[in-house]
């Protein structure tokens, strides 16, 4: 497939010194940040940015804050203090984006699209192709059919905002998520993932209910063939329950039927995403767990998603619904009779060595994998043939990773002499740490001979990814984890969002400006 040529800048790939290890200091409850008013947004369309105090109350990590026009609120921020303080000590320091596109001007979170204040680079870039949906769920974050306008940017804007992506130093977003609505009601949809393929990405995800996925594999495999790379699939459940309350519809065998086409044309990258809301699917997550095993030849991760309130909504209330991120790692736990513990989770921001090492071995930076350090959370499970499961921290010493990944980084930025073999060196070292070597060794080679992204896929074939990642919304949003995010949405307008603030507080006015009416 030819490459569609891109004009962009260059990095500088000498300066080393930014690339050495270092961490956040651990913050001491409570502490300080900013959030917004939620009454002001909801009903007025106002930001209204409001100091905000993040403190402990009976084992819980609470938010409160007032705004002078509409009181005082306060939400759970997270619901496991020990949890909260044990991964504040692995929140790692990023090289952040070279290129802004927004000045600061108005502050976080008006100048979006990024500002100079963000200090993270994209991870993963999103595309809403289409605010059509083929349903009508109430936890929706496009909100699709509800405002009567069609949000559906033309051929040439997608084009435009996956360059946009592919432009951003000092590493070009390494993957791309199409999304909407439901993306597979644009008929555009493969021309665009042949568009990512082309301009160089090397991850391409469709997120999906999987209805039309579901209807055959023809579909499916026109896709794959342009080069998607994954399904991000829609999955509740695996009881009826759960679809009826959040779906309005029974939908487990159509969730079946798209992993029965995967299978077909040989695609063997399904992520499930279930949106958990508390007493219609949190009692289910162990056997959701259960069903990516059981499906594990083409299921490569489970990325649970809490849900985010919208709308107004009195404390009580949200007190009831809201569930969070230690809520979620703990029914895990119970759900799976302890084989998922709590203490085998660690936020994605630990593992920053990793990008970062593999970047400086080959010379061009990769792709860091940050965020703040409460915004998401993840472990592995290594599978055995029979099926039976063993989290990460069995198969190897996350701490000592850790420590050799911070090594390697050290050798280049002090420009130690030999620092290639040196590195490769610590990384065969660390083999003696691998307390199950024969799930790691083919891993650990590839990633010494070659040090590139097919070594990381290699071993997320191997494994089943559990993660988390809980989305702001206007009652609990913190401006500094906005700054830290890595997921993030390209617009029409030429700028990069994060997801938060996005979904929060800038959709309605970007797909405003570039919708029709939907007649």
């Amino acid at each position: 497939m030819s490459r569609i040529p891109l004009e962009e800048e260059r990095h500088d790939p000498e300066d080393l010194e930014r690339y050495r290890m270092t961490k956040y200091p651990a913050k001491d409850l409570p502490y300080e940040t900013q959030s917004i008013c939620p009454i002001c947004l909801l009903e007025h369309s106002e930001i209204t940015v409001i100091p905000a105090t993040v403190f402990e109350e009976n084992g819980e990590v609470l938010m409160s804050k007032s705004c002078e026009k509409h009181g005082s609120f306060t939400d759970v921020y997270w619901s496991d203090a020990d949890m909260f303080r044990r991964v504040m000590k692995y929140w790692y320091t990023s090289v952040g984006v070279d290129n802004p596109r927004n000045k600061s001007s108005e502050g976080c979170p008006n100048d979006c699209g990024f500002c100079e204040q963000h200090l993270a680079h994209t991870a993963l870039g999103l595309i809403d192709v289409t605010n059509r949906c083929n349903m009508r769920c109430p936890i929706c974050f496009a909100n699709a059919a509800e405002s009567g306008l069609i949000y559906e940017p033309t051929p040439e804007q997608v084009l435009e905002m996956l360059k946009t992506l592919r432009r951003n130093l000092p590493v070009p977003s390494p993957a791309v998520q199409f999304a909407g609505g439901e993306p597979t009601v644009s008929d555009n949809l493969p021309q665009y993932v042949k568009w990512a393929k082309q301009l160089g990405f090397n991850h391409i995800m469709v997120a999906s209910n999987g209805i039309r996925m579901s209807k055959g594999a023809d579909y499916l495999k026109s896709l794959m063939d342009a080069g998607m790379n994954t399904i991000y699939l829609q999955f509740d459940g695996v009881s009826e329950k759960p679809y009826l309350e959040a779906r309005g519809r029974d939908l487990r065998a159509v969730k079946d039927k798209v992993l029965d086409n995967c299978r077909e044309i040989r695609l063997d990258g399904v992520v499930l995403v279930p949106t958990i809301v508390k007493g219609t699917n949190d009692q289910e997550l162990g056997d959701i767990v259960q069903y990516a095993i059981d499906n594990r030849d083409i299921v490569r991760c489970i990325n649970f998603q809490p849900v985010s309130i919208t709308g107004r909504i009195d404390y009580e209330e949200r007190k009831r619904m809201r569930i969070t991120i230690p809520d979620a790692i703990h029914a895990i736990e119970e759900q799976t009779g302890g084989k998922v513990k709590a203490g085998d989770w660690y936020p994605v921001a630990s593992m920053m060595g990793v990008g970062r090492a593999l970047g400086l071995m080959k010379g061009v930076p990769t792709v860091e994998l940050h965020s703040h350090f409460a915004c998401g959370m993840a472990t592995f499970l290594f599978i055995d043939p029979d099926g039976t499961y063993y989290p990460i921290t069995e198969v190897l010493d996350i701490e000592k990773l850790m420590e050799v990944l911070e090594d390697i980084c050290e050798l280049y930025a002090d420009r130690k002499r030999f620092r290639g073999i040196r590195a490769k060196l610590k990384l065969a070292g660390f083999m003696r740490h691998i307390k199950k070597r024969s799930f790691m060794k083919d891993i650990i080679s590839a990633f010494l001979n070659r040090g590139d992204y097919d070594s990381l896929a290699s071993f997320m074939h191997r494994v089943v990814m559990l993660g988390m990642m809980h989305f702001m919304d206007g009652w609990n949003i913190d401006l500094e984890r906005v700054q830290h995010c890595t997921i993030n949405y390209a617009t029409p307008e030429g700028t990069i969002i994060p997801f938060c603030t996005y979904n929060t507080i800038h959709r309605n006015r970007i797909e405003s400006r570039y919708s029709e009416p939907n007649s």
